[in-house]
């Protein structure tokens, strides 16, 4: 694997029961970009973003073969019980925002106690700094121990982003995660990945060629369960090879 991959994804197929839901897939994924997985609904997207986690251990069912290596660590290979340890590299934001059912502070801090960090003027520091990384501290600060359920739905989404961050992640997957939020909610979570590149290796799912065509670096087409192409967003946008990505592209199915 090279400096610049941060995921090396080889020879990948995932079946559940008799149904094959990703067939031969091989993709590198680089380091401090946003990938776009990219494709109509139903093929196979989400599957292979949860693959990246393994949240696909809770299908009953499932069988797995080929690779996914994170920094050259084939995460197929670990056992169930060290997956949590794969999982703490991961910020996972979901098509709509589960926050906790608890205060926007906890939220924040539940992540950090667990590994042992309760010193209160240290979790104060840590609330504010991530809050501020997903843009809500200005909105929420003087609010910290309101529900999180009184939040609107944007700023639900973004706490929920924050709360990912709390636990020091290298990569953060996102599953349609503007899907369920209003526009201006929608642009505050795109801005905010572009901003968090630098830090991190932003992988997300979208059927809305808008939104990748506006903050894709690297994308990766699905069709059906298969990679059709990827590339720089540049290559696949501006100059794709293959007939079902132009296609795509032009509107001819979604």
């Amino acid at each position: 694997m090279d400096n610049q991959t941060k995921i090396h994804i080889k020879n990948l197929n995932l079946h559940i029961g008799k149904q094959q839901i990703l067939k031969d897939i091989n993709v590198q994924i680089p380091k401090n970009k946003i990938t776009v997985i990219l494709g109509p609904s139903g093929c196979g997207k989400t599957t292979l973003l949860k693959s990246l986690n393994r949240l696909t251990d809770i299908y009953p069912d499932i069988k797995v073969e080929g690779s996914i290596e994170i920094d050259g660590q084939d995460i197929l290979k670990v056992k169930k019980r060290d997956v949590t340890d794969i999982r703490k590299k991961m910020g996972l934001l979901s098509q709509r925002p589960y926050p906790l059912p608890m205060s926007i502070y906890k939220n924040i801090t539940y992540g950090l106690k667990i590994s042992g960090r309760r010193r209160k003027r240290f979790l104060n520091k840590r609330v504010e700094h991530y809050l501020k990384q997903a843009s809500l501290w200005d909105e929420v600060k003087d609010r910290l121990k309101d529900p999180a359920s009184a939040l609107s739905i944007g700023q639900q989404q973004r706490l929920c982003l924050a709360r990912g961050l709390a636990v020091d992640p290298e990569i953060i997957l996102a599953d349609e995660p503007t899907s369920a939020l209003d526009p201006v909610s929608s642009q505050a979570i795109e801005e905010k990945f572009v901003e968090l590149k630098e830090r991190y290796t932003i992988v997300m799912v979208t059927h809305v060629l808008r939104q990748a065509r506006r903050i894709a670096d690297h994308v990766v087409f699905m069709y059906l369960g298969e990679v059709v192409e990827q590339g720089s967003a540049e290559e696949v946008f501006g100059n794709p090879k293959e007939e079902r990505t132009k296609a795509y592209l032009r509107g001819a199915f979604n």
